[in-house]
């Protein structure tokens, strides 16, 4: 038997994360010493955090490791209390242990209870000044039970220098010159699609910058997995990241842990780290969600905040082992011998080729807190380019060659947004919600051949201009009043009744001009709705981004609503008549599609 780290207990914090302290120990009074790589603290510090709580039963349920120990280095005196969580109860005592006065660190390895027990960590009280050296959670695992991984580490980006480099010197310096196992075992492809880094600068043993066409997320991603099925390194998995996170490379050693220890299905499985909120670092979004039957998306736990307990029980007892569940690619990792086994992604450029391959791969996923990236918030973001368009389009496709969802749910999901955005005077998102669905009518090979960079730019272009408030028209800017809390969310104040009404496309153009209310009001540019009996009948609204900054004017335009209306219909009576065919052409070429040969062309890589 040999002892296996699983996770480091966490007391660098990195900068932009100052503030957070509670996601690693909750203290009045605590300083790091980088020199010494100690933290000197007095009175009581809890670590029954986000990052520094060990999620016991998923350990056990992954790996089947059932005894696990604490190791702590201390000196001065202290007492160690050791708690445990167990179902939704709050934590509990299960131990003390004391530390007497001493000079130098003294060293402890403390059984960590796991019958019943979800997540377990410790807090140190000292009426003195006292210092934590060196902590960590581990195992006595015998070798043969270690697998061999050699993680593929992909991130794609396009002109994002100020998160890409950053993230590359933390990988390189926590990560590639650590002296955990894992530094001999992960390299970094940096496939570049704008063409902007300094790929020989930059490449070393650890990382490769490859040089990419802009094929968006899903050509970047495809050609990060092509760059580890090629190379010369046996790897066995490639774990893929969006380029504008934020990284915690503790994550990725937790990763490169569990998938050395996962046993049985779990050996299997699928790694998706969580996404926490960039604006609000103790906010975690989402880790795995899945699709609706309606072709709508879902996530199976709740935003969380994970600074408190609450949330952190939450976050480990809520189950994401379900059909129909996909992972993000902001921090996914996948199994060499899924993509040998179901192919390379769809050509989607960007919006849904993660959802797709998830659906494709049927895999079982395992999360855990504490392995995660902070990216931008998607709450109150929108572009009708991709939002509509890409959405609608990869939608489509993906339902037609999964063939789990309801054609049926999704037309009436198609034909409700639709009328919204022709009810709240969103022309530019109503003609790309068309767009989406008249580029899938022409099939297949239309999704093969499009220049995906080219079409990203003539659809941004059609997007609703959002400019600052004060270079609106200020006549009207000056009839309004901005409620802040109309905007980013949907209005779940009211009973069902309410909420049915508001749901109705009930249109303004549908009315005769006496009845129009000429004073302008604000509206979620995003398209919630608000309240709807305060923004009915307007001639003129104002539709302001989450933040209430920016925003754009609409006026009604009898002219361009029925251009609209009779594309509607049009594009519809085609759908209706030819998605049979069309849907099995999707079916027939998705094969194609996500093959190493078309990639390989699509990608300019054939000689």
């Amino acid at each position: 038997m040999q002892d296996f780290k699983l996770a480091n207990v966490l007391v660098d914090i990195d900068d932009f994360l100052i503030g957070h302290e509670d996601l690693f120990y909750r203290s009045h009074q605590a300083t790091y010493d980088s020199s010494t790589q100690k933290l000197s603290w007095s009175g009581t510090i809890d670590f029954l955090t986000y990052f520094n709580a060990l999620p016991v039963e998923k350990w056990h349920r992954y790996t089947g490791i059932d005894r696990i120990w604490l190791h702590v280095e201390i000196q001065g005196p202290c007492t160690l209390t050791l708690y445990a969580c167990t179902s939704e109860q709050s934590r509990t005592v299960v131990d003390t242990i004391e530390f007497e006065s001493s000079s130098s660190m003294v060293s402890r390895d403390i059984a960590i209870p796991m019958q019943g027990v979800i997540l377990a960590g410790f807090s140190l009280s000292s009426n003195q000044t006292a210092q934590l050296g060196q902590a960590y959670y581990f195992a006595k695992v015998d070798a043969t039970d270690i697998r061999p991984i050699t993680l593929a580490l992909c991130t794609t980006t396009f002109k994002t220098e100020e998160f890409i480099l950053p993230n590359i010197v933390l990988i390189k310096h926590k990560v590639l010159a650590s002296d955990e196992a894992i530094a001999q075992h992960l390299h970094l492809f940096v496939v570049d699609n704008g063409r902007t880094l300094d790929a020989k600068g930059i490449s070393d043993e650890g990382v490769t910058v490859c040089p990419n066409d802009n094929v968006g997320g899903s050509g970047g991603f495809a050609r990060g997995m092509i760059e580890a099925q090629r190379s010369s390194i046996d790897f066995t998995h490639v774990l893929l990241m969006d380029d504008d996170v934020r990284v915690s490379p503790e994550s990725f050693k937790r990763t490169f842990n569990l998938l050395s220890l996962a046993k049985g299905r779990y050996a299997h499985a699928f790694i998706n780290g969580a996404m926490l909120e960039l604006g609000h670092p103790n906010v975690q979004f989402e880790d795995v969600s899945f699709v609706r039957r309606s072709g709508g998306y879902a996530k199976f736990k709740p935003t969380l905040d994970v600074s408190k307990i609450e949330g952190l029980i939450k976050n480990e007892t809520v189950s994401v082992e379900s059909d129909r569940s996909y992972g993000a690619w902001w921090y996914s990792c996948i199994p060499m011998e899924a993509i040998a086994e179901h192919g390379l992604p769809m050509p989607f450029f960007v919006r849904g080729d993660d959802v797709e391959y998830g659906l494709r791969c049927h895999p079982t996923y395992m999360v855990m807190g504490g392995v995660c990236v902070w990216h931008a918030q998607f709450v109150g973001r929108f572009r009708a380019s991709v939002d509509a368009y890409q959405y609608v389009r990869n939608m489509l496709a993906l339902m037609a060659v999964d063939g789990g969802s309801s054609r049926k749910a999704f037309m009436a999901r198609f034909w409700r947004v639709f009328h919204i955005y022709m009810r709240t005077m969103n022309y530019n998102a109503a003609g790309l919600w068309l767009d989406g669905l008249d580029d899938f009518m022409k099939g297949p090979d239309f999704l093969a051949t499009a220049d995906g960079s080219r079409l990203m730019k003539e659809n941004g272009a059609k997007n609703e201009k959002l400019v600052p408030i004060d270079q609106l028209d200020q006549s009207v800017m000056k009839q309004i009043t901005i409620h802040k809390e109309w905007l980013g969310h949907a209005d779940t104040s009211h009973g069902v009744a309410w909420r049915m009404l508001e749901s109705l496309p009930h249109d303004r153009h549908w009315l005769p001009d006496w009845m129009l209310i000429d004073a302008p009001q604000m509206i979620d540019y995003s398209g919630n709705l608000g309240p709807w009996n305060k923004v009915a009948c307007r001639r003129t609204l104002v539709a302001l981004d989450a933040t209430g900054e920016h925003g754009h004017i609409r006026v009604l335009d009898r002219s361009r609503y029925r251009h609209l209306m009779d594309r509607y219909h049009r594009s519809m009576k085609e759908y209706h008549h030819r998605h049979a065919e069309v849907e099995q052409a999707y079916r027939d070429a998705a094969p194609k599609l996500t093959s190493l040969e078309f990639w390989d062309s699509y990608l300019h890589l054939t000689k």
